[in-house]
């Protein structure tokens, strides 16, 4: 057979054909090359996905003689014969990470070949197949399927608790240190990546340099004993190395400008922000270095902060080019590179810097879709270009040729419930993927998903890390940015296999249903940067709007004097303004009392989807009745918001009409509301501990945790506002 350069090869011959040999286990024979780790990571879950079908793999080196019931071939220099009946897939075209599917019955065995269009695309064909045999429990129902990614880029921001962000001394931050620091940790981690097809980690936080090397020049700069740094630098070797033997690239990116604590106190410099030509050359010797030494790293991104914002535009841009460009130039290799337009004020001086780079790969340019909070509408409503928040469509008009643009969907609004909406990633993909668009970044600020601390320690726990705990999150996003038409079934089925019975149908939507909240929320009560609101807690930290100046809860009066996100929501003085005045509402938009209406709809559904449950969860109940719990939390918020909703509207109009009747309609809308935000707090208590909250550090210090029970108080005080209403 000639072969299409760069494609790799799996031939599967199965000899059991159907669910009645499932009584006979039989052996697969495969045969793989040991040199490819992508292809050596996907055997692995072929293997146990054959294990539970009752078949056993037999394993052998390519190169070794015999005849093999499993061919997989990375590597054109193998001469390995494809049945002829495939031999006509190898012309097909399919793009990088891609990969084609076909089963044939031959001779009374069925037969399956997966043809990638390399490594990377034979492991996620070869894990496509090993999902397909759990799903169908037999070997012969594998269906056939060509799948590009939708996406080239599918990252995950994850913000590192060392040189953090978000200060290093917040327990929500610390406590995951000796997590981070843990190898088995990121194989975990890096797995479920290649498993859900991202194929970009991100690595956040404000100086990684100086984790990761003494600078040349300027040892001052690393606070590490000898024995303490070669340690780190064993640490991100085997990272890096491990993440590209998963088909994952990886990124370190750093806020700007920024050095070392040791540094700035040697030479009597800010740790932020100093621009002098010292400060200058330090960072250029960083950056060569760090590519330098480490070849497994992909590439490096940098960001415009906040303390930025007093210099040009023109300056923040020359800063990264006679630094950070500088610098990757002056390396042994070329990288990649990000760069973040988080703040950079003028996409006209952005386009120069990179035009000026003339880098080998095109540039990655993040803009943060809807700010921190990309999980809320997916109509871009505003970008972090500006402190503004405005929308500037030089970004991406005209059309760059050396840059594509990714967006970052933020998650500030759910730390603690898990949460699943696959038709909004569907949307939003849709409505989103327009030709410069290379793909996403997802992830948080405030939150790492490494140390489990949320949960009580009991039978439910039979995860080890947080990410385990929301393993649909990342599933979700990670499966539907590469294919977004992967159906439904999929997810359900990992439902049923972790929780036992047949529940997954059910559960999955009762998710769908329920994970509603927080996105309307978000897109109701417009919020910026990252405190601006809290949706699983129903806080506004800070508020951009009217504040009472109370507590971070969103009180009756905030959620009324308070601007929507997406221009479809009517805000309540709008919408009571029209009804008061007898004006046509629109048939576009929807009202506070619709918006209840959905609310209190999608959450009685999923509370009864979940109420049959417990019966049917077998051998894995605890873990069935945990992924309930919060299904039942999401509900009984939604209930709440609904409830809330409508005592609002009842309130603002009690005060532009004075018709006692509808104050007293606000107040039986928050007696009830409190009796569901009660409800709420009783499933949530038997689960979750007070957890540490970063997005309560501001107003409560360091200490600051969250529990929905510490504001039984402010549930109760909407309804003394309501009563005392003039």
């Amino acid at each position: 057979m000639e072969r299409t350069a760069a494609l790799h090869y799996l031939t599967i011959s199965l000899f059991l054909a159907g669910p009645s040999a499932l009584a006979a286990r039989a052996d697969v024979r495969i045969g793989y090359p040991a040199d490819s780790p992508q292809v050596n990571f996907a055997v692995s879950r072929l293997a146990e996905a054959l294990r539970q079908v009752n078949a056993e793999p037999v394993l052998h080196d390519l190169a070794d003689p015999g005849d093999r019931d499993v061919y997989i071939v990375a590597d054109d220099t193998h001469a390995v014969p494809v049945p002829e009946a495939f031999q006509a897939l190898g012309d097909s075209p399919v793009k990088a990470e891609g990969f084609q599917l076909a089963r044939r019955d031959l001779g009374g065995r069925s037969v399956v070949c997966v043809i990638g269009r390399d490594a990377t695309g034979a492991m996620y064909g070869t894990l496509d197949l090993a999902e397909q045999i759990l799903m169908r429990r037999r070997l012969g129902g594998v269906e056939g399927k060509v799948c590009d990614p939708r996406f080239a880029f599918r990252a995950i921001k994850f913000n590192l608790p060392w040189s953090a962000y978000r200060p290093s001394e917040l327990p929500a931050m610390n406590l995951h240190t000796d997590t981070c620091r843990d190898l088995q940790f990121w194989q975990r981690f890096l797995d479920m990546m290649a498993e859900n097809r991202f194929n970009v980690l991100s690595l956040w936080n404000l100086h990684p340099f100086t984790y990761m090397i003494r600078p040349n020049g300027y040892p001052e700069a690393c606070p590490f004993s000898d024995a303490e740094l070669a340690q780190w630098r064993r640490f991100w070797k085997r990272l890096l190395a491990m993440a590209k033997e998963r088909g994952i690239e990886t990124y370190i990116v750093n806020w700007n400008i920024v050095v070392s604590p040791e540094f700035a106190k040697v030479h009597g410099v800010k740790e932020r922000n100093d621009t002098s030509e010292l400060v200058r050359d330090y960072t250029r010797q960083c950056v060569t270095q760090v590519i330098d030494e480490y070849d497994d790293l992909t590439g490096l991104g940098v960001t415009l902060a906040d303390w930025m914002n007093d210099m040009t535009p023109k300056e923040r841009e020359d800063w990264i080019s006679e630094t950070f460009v500088a610098g990757m130039k002056r390396a042994r290799r070329p990288v990649k590179f990000i760069h973040r337009s988080v703040l950079a004020g003028s996409p006209t001086e952005m386009r120069r810097v990179i035009d000026e780079a003339n880098l080998p790969d095109p540039v990655c340019v993040e803009v943060k879709f809807n700010w921190s909070h990309g999980h809320s509408t997916p109509r871009l409503s505003i970008t972090h270009d500006y402190s503004s928040g405005q929308i500037d469509e030089r970004f991406w008009n005209p059309r760059p040729t050396n840059y594509h643009i990714a967006w970052m969907i933020r998650n500030e609004d759910f730390f603690i419930l898990r949460w699943g909406q696959p038709d909004f990633i569907r949307q939003h993909i849709a409505m989103n993927g327009q030709e410069y668009v290379s793909g996403y970044f997802i992830g948080s600020e405030g939150y790492i998903p490494a140390k489990e601390y949320a949960h009580r320690p009991d039978e439910h726990v039979t995860w080890r890390y947080a990410f385990e705990r929301q393993w649909l999150f990342y599933k979700l996003w990670g499966r539907l940015l590469y294919d977004p038409r992967t159906p439904d079934e999929v997810f359900a089925g990992e439902f049923d296999r972790r929780c036992g019975g047949t529940v997954g149908r059910r559960l999955l939507q009762a998710y769908a249903l329920a994970s509603q909240m927080p996105l309307r929320l978000a897109s109701f009560h417009a919020a910026t940067w990252d405190y601006t609101l809290y949706s699983e807690g129903f806080l506004a930290p800070v508020q951009n709007e009217y504040n009472d100046k109370v507590s971070p809860f969103i009180s009756i009066d905030e959620l009324i004097y308070h601007e929507t996100l997406d221009p479809t929501y009517l805000s309540i003085p709008d919408y009571v303004k029209a009804l008061v005045g007898s004006k046509t509402i629109g048939e576009s938009v929807v009202t506070p009392v619709e918006l209840a209406g959905e609310l209190e709809r999608d959450s009685s559904e999923a509370l009864q989807l979940v109420a049959s449950l417990p019966a049917e969860g077998g051998r894995s109940a605890p873990t069935l009745q945990c992924e309930i719990a919060d299904v039942q939390a999401w509900a009984h918020l939604s209930l709440y918001f609904a409830e809330k909703l409508r005592a609002a509207v009842a309130l603002e109009t009690f005060r532009q009409t004075k018709d006692g009747r509808r104050k007293d309609e606000a107040v039986t809308h928050l007696k009830e509301a409190a009796e569901h935000w009660a409800n709420l707090v009783a499933v949530t208590e038997r689960h979750y501990h007070p957890v540490p909250a970063v997005q309560l550090s501001r107003s409560a210090g360091n200490d600051a945790s969250f529990s929905w029970g510490q504001y039984r108080s402010q549930v109760l005080r909407d309804i003394e506002i309501a009563s005392q209403a003039q």
